[in-house]
């Protein structure tokens, strides 16, 4: 953790809609003209599209499974050297995933590549990661210890399937089939290196859906925000410059389920998200800049 050069993790698996809570911190720190940079968990995979489709094909003829949740399909040593960097300096290297054609006419680089490595924007006040591995602790690497505030992205499983399953056919252009498939493949991996990141974080937004989606491999729309309520649980409520009672007498039709936990109705997630995110960024850069 560090006072000069914080860093704020946001992580959830493909499709659990970190993007949301991402975005909602860049206006936060845009509203308050804060200097910041976004690091792309993906760009510290280890392999491209059509090498880790040989990769995959290689591991399923020896009878083996290996997903981008697994340590040893990402480079988890350079993430972790660019947040010590970041955490001591402001700088590090970090690179960027092309996942779409739209990225692709950006970039300049094709879809399922990488950008080239280069360094964090010199002069940012705090870094933003988003991805897989946010708050993620082994033998080797210790990835949580370098966030000052971990933000977990957690939908009910089934609803994070239908969304992975609508933005990959839709917008990355897998077919329904293969994008199955590999929702099937990591679900090993999800148990053993995803979820238990989600006990470590500061605070988790769940969306819980208040409509069936008990076959998320049914093609359908994800449902709308107005057909979702939100958990968000706290580790630590004394911690979080905004209290309970505030948010309850904030967000209409909230209520507590467990002394650390909020329910809210989805059509209310961006005020809750201004809300708590807001004193939060505030707090990170009063210590820096004081």
């Amino acid at each position: 953790m560090s006072v000069k050069h914080p860093i704020v993790a946001v992580t959830g698996s493909s499709g659990a809609g970190s993007p949301t809570v991402t975005s909602a911190i860049k206006h936060v720190l845009n509203r308050v003209g804060a200097n910041f940079s976004i690091i792309d968990g993906a760009g510290f995979h280890r392999y491209g599209r059509a090498e880790f489709q040989e990769v995959v094909r290689q591991a399923a003829e020896e009878k083996r499974y290996i997903s981008h949740f697994a340590p040893q399909a990402n480079w988890l040593d350079k993430l972790e050297t660019l947040l010590q960097e970041y955490s001591q300096n402001g700088t590090g290297m970090h690179r960027h995933y092309v996942h779409d054609a739209d990225e692709a006419r950006q970039t300049g680089c094709e879809v399922g590549t990488f950008t080239q490595w280069e360094s964090v924007p010199p002069g940012t006040e705090i870094l933003i990661y988003e991805g897989l591995h946010g708050c993620f602790m082994s033998e080797s690497v210790d990835i949580a210890s370098y966030m000052d505030l971990k933000i977990g992205v957690v939908p009910n499983l089934n609803l994070e399937w239908i969304q992975k399953i609508h933005r990959d056919t839709h917008v990355r252009g897998y077919s329904q089939e293969a994008v199955t498939d590999t929702i099937l493949r990591r679900l090993s991996d999800y148990v053993n290196y995803i979820s238990p990141q989600f006990s470590l974080t500061d605070i988790n937004f769940q969306r819980i859906p208040m409509v069936d989606t008990s076959n998320p491999f049914e093609a359908q729309l994800p449902p709308a925000l107005d057909d979702s309520k939100f958990v968000i649980r706290f580790t630590k409520p004394e911690k979080i410059p905004v209290t309970f009672r505030e948010l309850l007498a904030k967000i209409p039709d909230s209520f507590m389920s467990r002394r650390n936990n909020i329910v809210i109705p989805g059509s209310e997630f961006e005020l809750a998200m201004q809300l708590i995110l807001e004193p939060l960024m505030q707090g990170l850069l009063t210590h820096l800049r004081h």
